[in-house]
C-alpha cells in the first residue's frame, strides 16, 4: 500500500550517540516506503555507524562535513540546498548535545546549518540516558524546540545503554516512522473527509461472452481516488471492470461489473461519506433478457430490447441529507447546453463537463480537458493536462468548498 511518505525528500540527521545503529533501520524503512532519502551525520556519530552502511540502505552518498577532508578541491556540500531540498527534516537519534545546539543556534557542524536552514517540518527523536533525559535542560529544550514549531517524537521506555532502565531510549524505528505517517496523515486538508467515487465503465451481458459496454479505462476516475487519499481522505473507491492499479492505503476498492451492483454497492455506503463523486461510464441501458448460452450466428440481423438502468447520480441527487455531490458528463455536441441541463437536473455541487471534440479528452488516454460548473452556475475552464493534473484541480475545487 502506498504511504503518505512516498516520493517526499527527506534528510535524516544522525547524531552521536549509541542508538545510532538504529538509524540504519529507519533508512531501510523510509526507502521501503517511497522516500528519497539523503543522511547527514554529525562527525561523532561516524564513531557508532558507518558512511558507507548508510549510503548503501539510502541510495545517496551520506555528508558528514561542509566539503569532503581528502579532497582540498571538493565541492561545498550546500546546506541551504539541502534544507531547501528536503520536503521534511528527521534528526534521530537527537543527543542531548545536538538538542542543545539546535535551541541556542550553535552551528558547528553540517546538520545543525542544515536544520537552521531548513523550510520543511522538523522532526526530532531524542536518545539519552535516563538521568540526562529527566534533567531540568533537557527538558527546558523539549520545550523550546516544540516551541519552534519542531515535532517531537517521544522516546521509549526501556533497557538504556548503561545498563539502567527508564525513559530515553530512541523510539523503534516502525514507531519513528508510523509517528511521522500520522502526523502528516492528521494535518491533510481531507484528513478525516470520508469520500466515495466511481469509476470505470460498467458491462451489461448479452449473453456469457458478450456485453454492452464503453471504452473507459477507469483512468480519470483512479486519479481522482488517489488524489482524494494524497489529501488525506478516505477514500471508497467502486470501481467497473478497469485493470488501473488504484494502491493506496486510504483506498479501499470495490470491483464491480454491472450499472445495477455499482448502485447498490453505491447506495451501500453513500449515505456514510461527506463526498461522493461519479466519474463513472454507467451503461444508460441493459439488455431485458440476457441469456444463458452464447448466441449463435443464424441470421442476418438481431434484435435485443434494452431497458433502462438506474441512474446512480440522480438517485443520490434527491437524497435529503446528500453528501457534496461531483457528477460527470462527457459529451460529443452542444456541451455546455447539456451539461448546464444534468446539472439542474442531477442537482449537483459541481459537474465535470469534458468532451468528445476536444484533442486529449476522452476515454483511453492519459490526459484529458475539462470545465467544471458548480451549483451556481460559475463556470471554471482548465486547459488540457495530464489526467493526474487534472485530478488535482478537481480535488482543489472541491476543498475550495467543504472546508
Amino acid at each position: 500500500m502506498k504511504s503518505v511518505l512516498s516520493g517526499r525528500k527527506i534528510v535524516l540527521g544522525i547524531s552521536g550517540g549509541i542508538a545510532a545503529y538504529k538509524a540504519t533501520y529507519i533508512v531501510r524503512l523510509l526507502v521501503k516506503a517511497g522516500a528519497v532519502v539523503k543522511v547527514i551525520m554529525t562527525p561523532s556519530a561516524r564513531d557508532f555507524v558507518t558512511p558507507l552502511t548508510l549510503s548503501t540502505l539510502s541510495k545517496n552518498p551520506v555528508l558528514s562535513h561542509f566539503t569532503n577532508e581528502e579532497d582540498e578541491n571538493d565541492l561545498w556540500n550546500n546546506h541551504v540546498e539541502l534544507g531547501l531540498w528536503a520536503d521534511l527534516l528527521l534528526i534521530a537519534p537527537a543527543t542531548a548535545n545536538t538538542m542543545s545546539k539546535m535551541v541556542n543556534g550553535a552551528i558547528d557542524n553540517l546538520l545543525l546549518a542544515t536544520y537552521c536552514s531548513a523550510k520543511c517540518p522538523v522532526y526530532f527523536a531524542p536518545a539519552m540516558d535516563l538521568d540526562m533525559y529527566k534533567h531540568p535542560s533537557t527538558q527546558a529544550n523539549f520545550e523550546k524546540l516544540t516551541s519552534y514549531g519542531n515535532i517531537m517524537i517521544p522516546a521509549g521506555d526501556g533497557e538504556l545503554a548503561s545498563g539502567l532502565s527508564g525513559k530515553g531510549r530512541l523510539a523503534e524505528p516502525h514507531e519513528i516512522i508510523e509517528f511521522i505517517e500520522q502526523d502528516i496523515q492528521s494535518k491533510l486538508p481531507l484528513s478525516g473527509k470520508a469520500c466515495l467515487i466511481t469509476a470505470g465503465p460498467t458491462y451489461e451481458a448479452i449473453d456469457p461472452v458478450r456485453f454492452i459496454g464503453n471504452h473507459s479505462s477507469g483512468k480519470m476516475g483512479a486519479s481522482i481516488a488517489i488524489e482524494l487519499a494524497n489529501q488525506g481522505a478516505q477514500v471508497q473507491l467502486i470501481m467497473g471492470p478497469s485493470a488501473v492499479s488504484t494502491e493506496h492505503h486510504l483506498i479501499n476498492r470495490v470491483d464491480v461489473k454491472t450499472a445495477q451492483q455499482m448502485y447498490d454497492a453505491v447506495h451501500k455506503i453513500v449515505h456514510e461519506v461527506d463526498v461522493a463523486i461519479f466519474s463513472a461510464a454507467v451503461s444508460d441501458y441493459r439488455p431485458l433478457n440476457p441469456v444463458d448460452q452464447k448466441i449463435k450466428k443464424k441470421s442476418e440481423t438481431l434484435s435485443i430490447e434494452l431497458v433502462k438502468n438506474p441512474d446512480i447520480l440522480a438517485s443520490v441527487g434527491v437524497m435529503k441529507n446528500k453528501p457534496f455531490l461531483v457528477g460527470f458528463a462527457l459529451e460529443t455536441e452542444n456541451e455546455m447546453e447539456h451539461a448546464f441541463a444534468k446539472a439542474e437536473k442531477k442537482q449537483t455541487d459541481l459537474l465535470v463537463l469534458n468532451s468528445m471534440r476536444d484533442k486529449g479528452a476522452g476515454f483511453g488516454v492519459d490526459t484529458n480537458k475539462i470545465t467544471i460548473i458548480d451549483k451556481d452556475k460559475n463556470i471554471f475552464r482548465f486547459e488540457t493536462k495530464l489526467k493526474t493534473e487534472v485530478a488535482k484541480d478537481i480535488v482543489n475545487e472541491i476543498i475550495k468548498r467543504i472546508l
